[in-house]
């Protein structure tokens, strides 16, 4: 009996090894979702970012028809790995607005011209007020807005080609 009481010290160590290396294989999900997913945008009308191009309001997503609203900035890299995608999705005829966050209209013009441009409208939110108004953490994100302007689906960092199925068809879903 006293043999394994010598044991016991060990084998609780080992317990906790293991359940401290299960943690690192595992980490919990610490993404930030918005809380106004199932809600109504909030009311907000931005300016335009870039020549040629209106900004972007609240009005512009209730109009009967969903639409993406795309956080961006011209110097994140994931939103430059995001690009192809959304142009992907452009060219199956989603109609995608953009938030450049923190950012100046020449910088996001040669974004543009570098990676593509599948946006119908881009919002100058220099302060970040929207972004955090909407709930988002960071750059990039995506929300699916249904045609009466509530907000359907939150999707956090790049679009990849994996979720353009998915979006095409929470926007089917939000008609």
């Amino acid at each position: 009996m006293r043999r394994w009481l010598l044991w016991l010290p060990l084998c609780a160590f080992g317990v906790i090894v293991a359940v401290v290396a299960w943690g690192l294989y595992r980490p919990a999900d610490r993404t930030v979702y918005s809380r106004l997913v199932g809600q109504p945008l909030p009311d907000f009308t931005l300016a335009p970012m870039v020549q040629g191009k209106p900004g972007v309001s609240s009005a512009d997503f209730r109009q009967g028809t969903p639409r993406l609203l795309n956080v961006f900035a011209s110097w994140c890299v994931p939103c430059i790995a995001e690009a192809p995608h959304l142009m992907t999705l452009k060219a199956a005829g989603v109609p995608i607005d953009a938030v450049a966050i923190n950012d100046k209209p020449d910088a996001v013009t040669r974004f543009l011209r570098r990676n593509g441009d599948p946006y119908a409208r881009i919002g100058d939110d220099r302060h970040s007020r929207l972004q955090l108004a909407l709930g988002s953490s960071g750059v990039p994100e995506t929300f699916v807005i249904d045609a009466r302007g509530r907000i359907v689906k939150q999707h956090v960092g790049d679009i990849r080609a994996e979720d353009v199925p998915i979006l095409l068809q929470t926007l089917a879903a939000a008609k």
